[in-house]
């Protein structure tokens, strides 16, 4: 079964299902990330000074952490509406649970943890099983998970737990704690993805479903887990995300719905499904991330921050698409 796995994977890359190269997806986020900080030292000194960097890091771990469980559901040729109220969930849990008491820091983790999963199980059975299309699903299963969140906090905010404020807040060696997260969640989900034969069947199963049903791969499985894994890192970065914010309110995840596909996008994974670079994506973070403070910086209001996101969205689509047809065009010649 193993061989199987490979040999559909190799099959294709011949035929170019996969035409998109890492290393060139990487070059492209890379060089516009050096691009972006090199005008902000020009024209917005400010947006990448040390305090500036210390503030806006934690908040582009957090955005990386909700990309990375994008990633995986759109490699499954689907997208995952429901991050929203996943990352908000996990927010008020963390938030309202503990109630001040550090000691009830670890409970309210592992609440929000089981919330995570029984909403990815709900999304991956409707998706993968029942066949109901991601968007209708998964805005569904959003509404419930916002239900659960007025359900907890109704609607007031709560000061964090200083605990989970040190935590999530916190620094180690002059590096934000949220920012060390955000780097294992990269190595965990690189690993699985591209050292593993689950990670290569993942990717196979993406690019040709029927391929990879017809050589007895479980297809409906991994789209299921796909969908899983995604409401578990939306849970981290919404934990994360209560103890950066110390007074979260009940809509935190809001402001991650559009990013978390852009950064997808501009990371080169195609929304047709298939390979998918978690590398790239969490590059994109940053980029994305710094491109709002150079926006702010030089006087762009915040209200117009979704425009940028959507721009930033529709030129990574663009890029991508120039690259797909020149691949094509190639692997047909």
């Amino acid at each position: 079964m193993n061989q199987a796995a490979d040999n559909v994977t190799d099959m294709l890359q011949r035929r170019g299902i996969f035409p998109y190269p890492v290393a060139q997806g990487f070059v492209t986020v890379a060089a516009s990330t050096l691009v972006l900080l090199a005008a902000c030292l020009v024209f917005a000194p400010s947006s990448v000074s040390p305090g500036a960097l210390a503030g806006s890091l934690p908040f582009a771990a957090v955005m990386a952490i909700v990309g990375l469980g994008q990633l995986l559901v759109v490699q499954q040729g689907g997208f995952d509406l429901s991050v929203a109220g996943g990352v908000s969930l996990a927010v008020v849990i963390a938030a309202h649970y503990p109630d001040g008491d550090n000691a009830r820091v670890l409970p309210a983790v592992l609440l929000a943890a089981s919330c995570a999963l029984a909403a990815g199980l709900a999304n991956g059975i409707l998706v993968g099983f029942v066949r109901l299309n991601a968007i209708i699903a998964t805005i569904g299963v959003n509404a419930l998970l916002y239900g659960a969140v007025f359900a907890v906090s109704g609607g007031v905010p709560r000061i964090t737990t200083p605990l989970l404020a040190e935590i999530a807040g916190g620094t180690t060696l002059g590096v934000p704690n949220s920012v060390y997260f955000a780097l294992v969640a990269l190595l965990v989900v690189s690993f699985v993805l591209k050292k593993t034969v689950i990670g290569r069947r993942f990717e196979a199963i993406g690019a040709n479903p029927a391929a990879a049903r017809a050589v007895g791969l479980h297809v409906r499985l991994h789209q299921m887990m796909a969908y899983v894994c995604s409401q578990l890192l939306c849970c981290l970065a919404g934990v994360l995300l209560a103890g950066i914010t110390r007074e979260p309110t009940a809509f935190q995840g809001d402001a991650l719905l559009l990013p978390s596909v852009a950064v997808v996008v501009l990371g080169s994974t195609s929304l047709l499904g298939g390979r998918g670079f978690p590398v790239s994506t969490v590059v994109a973070a940053f980029f994305l991330n710094q491109l709002s403070q150079f926006a702010l910086a030089i006087g762009v209001p915040y209200s117009a921050q979704t425009i940028i996101q959507a721009l930033a969205l529709g030129f990574g689509i663009g890029v991508y698409s120039v690259h797909w047809t020149r691949n094509t065009r190639r692997s047909v010649k």
